[in-house]
């Protein structure tokens, strides 16, 4: 007890800078994930073709969108969003914060492709409704989509049209379950 006594008092300035600088470490991060948070707003919005539903996806202004709405192909629309700069559409190691597709195939069709993935148990499904679309009903489907790409998805039913909307890997999870989905818009 008198060893502890006397390093206390020996030491007590060095101790008492180290908390201090410890604290300081810790509040400079909690203000740079809060600034990082408040860059993203106001939210910039992409609104769609009118044959395709209208689709509105607004998105954090920190990020880039690649998006080919031409009308060819399968995909009608096809948007790959991304911070900063959109990585290469054409790898397959390619992350994306957000994924966007209207597809020129039925919803029922387009849910079948899922069921293999569901029974086996990679994917899970659940009844979803956008917040302001909720008679608009689809499904939102969690987990392992192909080998190594991790998904939260989002399949809804747009006319003769299928609409997905999807973000990959876990790191952009919290930006998809609050600015991505409260704010999508179609018409139906």
């Amino acid at each position: 007890a008198i060893s502890e006594r006397q390093d206390y008092k020996n030491n007590s300035d060095q101790k008492a800078a180290a908390a201090a600088e410890q604290a300081k470490k810790e509040e400079s991060a909690a203000k740079d994930r809060q600034f990082a948070e408040e860059l993203k707003k106001p939210l910039q919005t992409y609104r769609g073709p009118d044959a395709f539903g209208s689709l509105v996806v607004a998105f954090p202004k920190t990020w880039s969108a690649y998006i080919d709405d031409s009308g060819t192909g399968e995909a009608l629309l096809d948007g790959y969003f991304a911070p900063a700069v959109v990585p290469s559409t054409a790898s397959e190691k390619s992350v994306f914060a957000l994924r966007v597709q209207v597809l020129n195939r039925p919803y029922a069709e387009t849910i079948q492709e899922f069921s293999g993935q569901q029974e086996d148990g990679t994917l899970t499904v659940a009844a979803y409704a956008l917040p302001k679309l909720p008679k608009v009903v689809g499904v939102r489907l969690t987990g392992e989509i192909s080998e190594g790409k991790t998904v939260d998805m989002v399949v809804l039913p747009l006319r003769s049209q299928t609409i997905q909307v999807w973000t990959e890997g876990g790191q952009y999870g919290k930006d998809f379950n609050e600015n991505i989905l409260p704010n999508l818009s179609f018409s139906p």
